[in-house]
């Protein structure tokens, strides 16, 4: 059997100005700056907490905001969430950092950067959006884009979802894609492309020995221990040649993953004291970090630093090197032809180390932020969302405090 045909009535749930599918650091965003735009917004989350990879994946580190030499690049709302990351948990320990500048004497000065609490930034996501105006609905998983076609593009008027009351139906003026995998974007027709995952997979542990280091120092942070699984690095350094790298948009391929790496980390603890250690969080997500993607009107590329875009939404940084500053242009988000959906953050346009760039907590909160503006912006201007006003949107992302050009 190849397949069955289902058929029945699915009941509407609610309209909503725009929906933004995906709980991430990216969607949080995007909805964030909606809501504050006036629009009456959407969030829908698979699982039971916000934040993706930076609170259930576990990779709780706001990575490097600045140019490597002493000035901070990005800023808006990135810089807003950073702070109420660590506001309520550990981390934030910047003190020679003032108003964007590094004051210390060091050289090259340290990094803008810090590690915070996965979990009490997960609440404080979740609190700052209901606060804002923001329905969140958790627990729900995206069925099917309802698409049509109109004057040679496509209209997706929106979405259909499943989660414990059944199947529902939604629908929207704009629709923003930040599920990490494009997964709406894909069926909604959206040429999309996809890229294999290393073999990586980490979690918390605390041991008797680095709780009395914390206790010792005055700081819980110092609790947690990182133990892995699989434990490739960013460029696929430890990546065993025996393993294929992992198609994260296909069911079989993630079960591959979790299986063999759960079953790894049980193997890397058997031989340890086990009074001594436990495992304190492993992760409710998969640790992949691209895996499908918007092929957009534009493409940032890693040899594309110091261009300049006239269509720049943002200016981000290098987080790995020092010195590499890239404008982010607008294209990046959206795809012409399709009316009112659009994406942010791991499933924006990049190719190679420029998907890199795009993916992490910093570059994907400050895109969020634009595509949410926009988004919103298209409504008020009854334009399709590849259509922007730019220059009146960089204008109002600089209001923000987001830098867009160099």
């Amino acid at each position: 059997m190849e397949y069955i045909e289902l058929s029945g009535r699915v009941p509407f749930a609610g309209d909503y100005d725009i929906i933004v599918a995906g709980g991430g650091v990216a969607g949080c965003a995007a909805a964030l700056e909606a809501a504050r735009h006036g629009k009456k917004t959407l969030l829908i989350e698979k699982s039971m907490v916000l934040g993706g990879l930076s609170t259930l994946g576990l990779v709780n580190w706001w990575v490097p905001m600045d140019d490597g030499r002493g000035t901070q690049i990005i800023r808006g709302m990135a810089e807003e969430l950073l702070r109420l990351s660590i506001k309520y948990g550990y981390g934030g320990d910047l003190p020679e950092w003032k108003d964007g500048r590094y004051t210390g004497k060091s050289d090259p000065p340290p990094r803008y950067c810090t590690g915070f609490s996965a979990g009490i930034f997960a609440l404080v996501l979740t609190d700052l959006l209901a606060v804002e105006g923001v329905t969140l609905c958790f627990d729900t998983v995206v069925d099917t884009p309802v698409t049509r076609e109109e004057n040679g593009a496509v209209i997706c008027d929106g979405l259909v979802v499943t989660n414990k009351s059944g199947r529902s139906y939604y629908t929207a003026r704009q629709i923003i894609d930040v599920t990490g995998d494009a997964d709406i974007l894909a069926r909604a027709g959206v040429p999309t492309t996809v890229r294999g995952n290393y073999d990586s997979y980490f979690g918390k542990l605390m041991t008797l020995e680095s709780m009395k280091a914390a206790v010792e120092a005055g700081d819980i942070g110092r609790a947690y221990r990182q133990v892995s699984g699989g434990g490739a690095s960013l460029y696929g350094g430890n990546q065993s040649v025996d393993v294929p790298m992992y198609d994260g948009t296909d069911a079989g391929e993630v079960n591959r993953y979790l299986v063999r790496n759960q079953r790894l980390m049980l193997e890397k603890l058997k031989d340890g004291d086990r009074k001594s250690r436990d495992v304190v969080q492993l992760p409710g997500i998969t640790n992949f970090r691209t895996t499908r993607r918007i092929v957009g009107d534009a493409t940032l590329l890693p040899e594309d630093a110091f261009v300049r875009r006239e269509d720049s939404i943002a200016l981000i940084n290098d987080f790995d090197r020092r010195d590499y500053l890239y404008e982010v242009p607008y294209g990046v988000l959206v795809r012409t032809g399709f009316s009112n959906l659009s994406t942010a953050g791991r499933s924006a346009s990049g190719h190679r180390w420029g998907w890199d760039l795009l993916r992490v907590i910093p570059p994907a909160v400050i895109t969020g932020q634009a595509i949410g503006l926009a988004a919103s912006m298209a409504i008020d201007g009854g334009r399709p969302i590849w259509d922007a006003d730019i220059r009146r949107l960089q204008e109002t992302l600089e209001g923000e405090d987001v830098r867009v050009h160099i």
